[in-house]
């Protein structure tokens, strides 16, 4: 990975993390550090890793702020524009919500785009997370079939674990099933 993508994908990190960051990297019992490989370039790290919660020092150090020029946005597709239950089939809304954004990246210099699919509660971890991959792999299929760079994008699966409404309605599973994207690049000169 070119050092320009490795601070562009820093920067996607820096700027989605929360102050109180979970890290799905491994470490000691109390936390203090986190496992390294044997030159302690890389740090070891669980199923649930993603470039949004790498731990600082690990996987190319955790910026403070993006260099100037970088644009990045974070775009969440709900499951009722995108998804039916337990699909991962684009619906027409869903479409046009990426035909935008793929319109959108012609005004940049594309870095890389990470879609993180998503699922409600129902069903095992595996099939989850299965499902937010497939539901990933459509937003990806979806923006290289509109010409955008298959290179540049990393799909990728939290399953259920990352909720952000409560599973107990019918109304916050649906907003539990989505695919989030992240967008980075520079400004087009």
């Amino acid at each position: 990975m070119n050092k320009t993508l490795r601070v562009l994908l820093a920067s996607v990190i820096a700027v989605s993390a929360s102050a109180a960051m979970a890290s799905d990297n491994w470490q000691n019992g109390d936390g203090a550090l986190n496992w390294k490989n044997g030159d302690g370039t890389l740090c070891w790290r669980d199923n649930n890793w993603t470039p949004a919660t790498a731990a600082k020092g690990c996987d190319g150090a955790l910026v403070p702020a993006a260099p100037a020029g970088v644009s990045q946005s974070k775009i969440t597709l709900q499951a009722d524009t995108l998804y039916d239950f337990d699909k991962a089939t684009l619906k027409p809304e869903g479409k046009t919500t990426l035909d935008k954004i793929a319109a959108d990246l012609s005004k940049i210099k594309l870095e890389v785009i990470i879609a993180v699919g998503n699922t409600d509660s129902i069903g095992t971890d595996a099939y989850n997370m299965t499902l937010g991959q497939r539901r990933a792999q459509s937003v990806k299929a979806y923006l290289v079939s509109k010409g955008v760079d298959g290179s540049r994008i990393y799909a990728e699966s939290k399953g259920k674990s990352n909720p952000v409404a409560s599973n107990a309605t019918p109304e916050g599973r649906a907003k539990n099933r989505r695919t989030d994207i992240e967008v980075v690049g520079t400004a087009a000169k």
